[in-house]
């Protein structure tokens, strides 16, 4: 009876050791979140903007307020699926504010995706450059901020011209970090500057132009990386680091910041057409080596 207990014991703690092993495995890999059937994103639709909008809520001619459209009632078909050859594509009309946002929270990872540009826009952005954007870290309900379309998070701006920009979104907050963006690694570091804090709860305006533009000639697909470690994170366009972020926060009701590093992705309908695919993510135990040194002093 011994020797079958050891046996069995034994048995027993090779499956934990492969369960670990399996669990740690899956970790480290690429998580894909597109498919055909967007089985893991929701939708949230604000209004159709127009020009000379102020921020202000919509209100009808006898002063009641306009309600937003609202969760999962696409009514105009903004966020829909194509097939480009063989390859799920989220197609963005963008002719209502809105966006996509993720089931699940993430804390600790880096995201990659594709983003090439449409054909149309819509007022109130008819006369202005397309744009959209990757939100992360976002938490509460939609609609918190200026366009009432977004909920309180953090962006990664997608804008013809200005791939990789940041943005605070409601009344978020981080604080950037510049630098001259030459030569290697040991140019750069001897050219930072120190970090500079931007959105709520600062005397800046919550936004920052990317280090340099990086975006793939129109027609062709760029891609973007987000990465996040904590209370830090990188803005990436077609393999170069355009903007270096930490101390990502809020300001709650009483006035005192609170840390933002989790939360949902969202992606921006914003007036103008544009599309997403390849979109895919990984856990991170650790911020990686490349990357690391960005925050060096």
């Amino acid at each position: 009876m011994k020797i079958m207990s050891k046996a069995l014991l034994a048995l027993a703690f090779c499956a934990v050791a492969i369960f670990c092993m399996s669990s740690f495995y899956v970790k480290e890999e690429w998580v894909p979140l597109l498919d055909k059937d967007m089985s893991k994103w929701e939708v949230y639709l604000s209004y159709r903007h127009k020009k000379g909008y102020n921020g202000d809520l919509p209100r009808h001619e006898d002063g009641r307020i306009v309600e937003p459209i609202g969760y999962n009632k696409d009514v105009s078909n903004v966020f829909s699926m194509v097939d480009e050859k063989g390859e799920p594509v989220l197609k963005v009309s963008g002719e209502i504010y809105g966006c996509v946002f993720t089931k699940q929270e993430f804390e600790n990872y880096h995201l990659k995706l594709k983003v090439r540009w449409g054909d149309k826009k819509w007022v109130p952005r008819m006369a202005k450059l397309k744009d959209s954007g990757v939100l992360y870290h976002s938490i509460g309900e939609s609609g918190v901020d200026y366009w009432r379309a977004w909920m309180l998070s953090q962006e990664f701006q997608v804008m013809e011209g200005h791939m990789g920009d940041y943005w605070t979104i409601a009344n978020s907050a981080m604080d950037v970090r510049a630098y001259i963006p030459e030569g290697d690694m040991n140019t750069v570091a001897s050219t930072r500057q120190p970090f500079l804090p931007l959105g709520a709860g600062t005397d800046l305006s919550g936004f920052c132009l990317r280090s340099e533009d990086h975006e793939s000639p129109a027609g062709e697909w760029t891609e973007i990386e987000l990465v996040c470690f904590k209370d830090k994170s990188l803005h990436i366009v077609n393999g170069h680091v355009v903007m270096v972020l930490q101390n990502s926060r809020y300001i709650g009701s009483d006035g005192k910041a609170v840390p933002l590093t989790r939360g949902r992705l969202q992606l921006q309908s914003e007036a103008a057409e544009v599309y997403y695919k390849d979109i895919k993510i990984k856990s991170l135990e650790a911020l990686p080596n490349k990357y690391a040194s960005y925050f060096n002093k």
